[in-house]
């Protein structure tokens, strides 16, 4: 067993032992003491160069949808219009020159994330850049993508995923560890041992959701809507302007017990104990379905309520999501009034 802070970064090694859908669950929340993971879900490439450069790409719209995470300072600023692009400019080379970010790099990302318009950097500056913004957006020290092997993947396609791979981990810094299938063409990848820490193997069914749909998957800033959600954040947008909806919180990592692990709920108000869980598609696979309960028994037992929907009824039909968060909302509050 090792802990996460344990595993190599700047290198490409493969978890042995550790099913793909397995981690998936347990870097949700993020561990403590972890880097900042970053999942990329690979695919058959025509070359290393292109992988490269498509995982960049990703990495790069993630840094600009987590703006201003790693940006202190940028808070409120939202836009191109007025003296926003030179405010976030300023508070980029400030930030630069307090650190080991490359001023320029961070600047343009910064302008980037109010207007749109694409990156001037090379791969190498890309790289290094973003390990550092994604670690910083989670409050890491490091990044490390957690790459998913599928199946079928050729031979070629087997040598062209690694050698992208150890191109980022060389350029870029990333801790790369790669899961799931095994690379029967290639075997220069060093494996390390690897059991989940804090949780048994016979502890999780098998079956899981397979690989998911996204090329790249992240986890969300406490505080706010997943940026990769649109159903999180059209909820948000629906919420913003009701009064009786203030003191919610955004993707909160709660201990219901405290000899028990972390849970991470969608949207929370602690106040009525009341959490609302957003269920995308991945929540229907066996292993995702079997730890939505577990976690659910646990808050209940915490004395939180917890009301699930699915993201298509949040998208559909918000104003009848929010009508129902509202009504259980103000039974919560009546109870308490007259209790």
């Amino acid at each position: 067993m090792r802990s996460w802070a344990a595993l190599p970064v700047g290198r490409v090694v493969r978890l042995e032992g550790a099913d793909a859908d397995a981690v998936a669950q347990a870097i949700d929340p993020l561990p403590e003491g972890s880097p900042a993971i970053v999942t990329y879900a690979a695919v058959e490439a025509r070359s290393a160069t292109a992988m490269v450069t498509s995982v960049l790409d990703e990495l790069d719209a993630a840094a600009v949808a987590l703006f201003p995470a790693w940006l202190p300072g940028a808070e409120g600023i939202d836009g191109p219009g007025g003296a926003n692009v030179p405010a976030v400019r300023t508070l980029a080379l400030r930030r630069a020159s307090a650190g080991e970010d490359f001023g320029p790099f961070l600047a343009e990302l910064a302008e980037r994330a109010l207007t749109g318009r694409p990156c001037e950097f090379s791969p190498e500056i890309r790289a290094a850049g973003l390990a550092r913004v994604l670690a910083a957006g989670f409050a890491r020290s490091r990044t490390s993508l957690l790459v998913r092997v599928p199946d079928g993947l050729s031979a070629a396609g087997q040598e062209v995923l690694v050698a992208g791979c150890e191109w980022l981990a060389h350029r870029g810094g990333f801790g790369v560890w790669l899961v799931g299938a095994e690379l029967t063409a290639v075997d220069r990848v060093a494996r390390v041992p690897f059991t989940l820490p804090g949780r048994a193997p016979e502890a999780l069914p098998p079956g899981g959701a397979g690989m998911p749909t996204a090329a790249i998957t992240y986890p969300p800033v406490a505080g706010r809507p997943h940026p990769a959600s649109p159903s999180e954040r059209a909820l948000e947008a629906a919420l913003s302007p009701c009064g009786w909806a203030a003191g919610r919180a955004w993707n909160q990592t709660l201990r219901p017990h405290p000899l028990a692990g972390p849970v991470r709920v969608d949207l929370i108000w602690p106040a009525e104990r009341c959490v609302v869980e957003v269920d995308g598609p991945d929540h229907r696979g066996a292993l995702k379905f079997a730890d939505d309960r577990g976690r659910d028994v646990r808050l209940q037992l915490a004395g939180y309520a917890v009301l699930r929907f699915t993201d298509s009824q949040v998208l559909t039909d918000t104003q009848g999501v929010v009508r129902q968060i509202e009504l259980f909302l103000q039974d919560r509050r009546r109870i308490t009034r007259e209790g």
